[in-house]
């Protein structure tokens, strides 16, 4: 009766060591005085984000580190007299990094664009223009007198549409005064706002 007990018990712990060497990876032996090497978890590699000339320009633009009011504050020192009456977000090309392209109206008539970079607020580049161009209904008094500047109009239009991000804003008279139309990029579209002299809301 003993003789078949230990012979069980000894064929137990054989099968149980048996288990645990086939349950236990083996470790690889390390050089003296080194740690253990461990296994990190793997990862998952991050998805790649679409390529911003591949976005539409509100989406693009939403990405700019610059804000649009700051690349207008920005051209407006440049001599420090000028006032911002229109301004685009342009994506990088072959020749400019991605910018806020500002045009800002000085006193004497004479009208600038200015290029902002819009991920380091540098400005870059200033190249007279031709007021007539762009604005042929348009005089440099109407601009001067205007009663809201082009910075304040982008905030009245981001509250307006929700707490967008203003990318684009082009002048345009209204009657005897200066209107603006703002393109506010939201989470998932656009939306334009139109502000009158008043800083008012304008319906189209």
């Amino acid at each position: 009766m003993l003789t078949r007990f230990l012979a069980t018990a000894g064929a137990l712990a054989l099968t149980t060591g048996l288990a645990l060497a086939q349950t236990t990876a083996p470790t690889a032996p390390t050089a003296p005085g080194t740690a253990p090497a461990t296994t990190a978890p793997a990862t998952t590699a991050p998805a790649a984000t679409a390529d911003a000339k591949d976005m539409k320009e509100w989406q693009a633009a939403k990405l700019a580190k610059v804000s649009l009011a700051d690349a207008i504050a920005t051209a407006e020192k440049k001599d420090g007299n000028g006032r911002a009456i229109d301004a685009d977000f342009e994506k990088a090309d072959s020749k400019n990094p991605t910018h806020w392209s500002i045009k800002v109206v000085y006193p004497d008539g004479k009208l600038v664009e200015h290029g902002i970079n819009a991920d380091t607020g540098e400005l870059y580049k200033s190249e007279n223009q031709p007021i007539e161009r762009y604005f042929t209904r348009l005089k440099v008094a109407d601009f001067n007198n205007a009663k809201v500047s082009l910075k304040d109009a982008l905030a009245i239009a981001e509250k307006q549409a929700g707490g967008g991000k203003a990318y684009e804003a082009e002048v345009e008279r209204e009657g005897s005064a200066v209107a603006y139309e703002i393109k506010v990029a939201l989470a998932d579209n656009e939306k334009e706002v139109k502000v009158g002299p008043d800083g008012q809301i304008m319906k189209d």
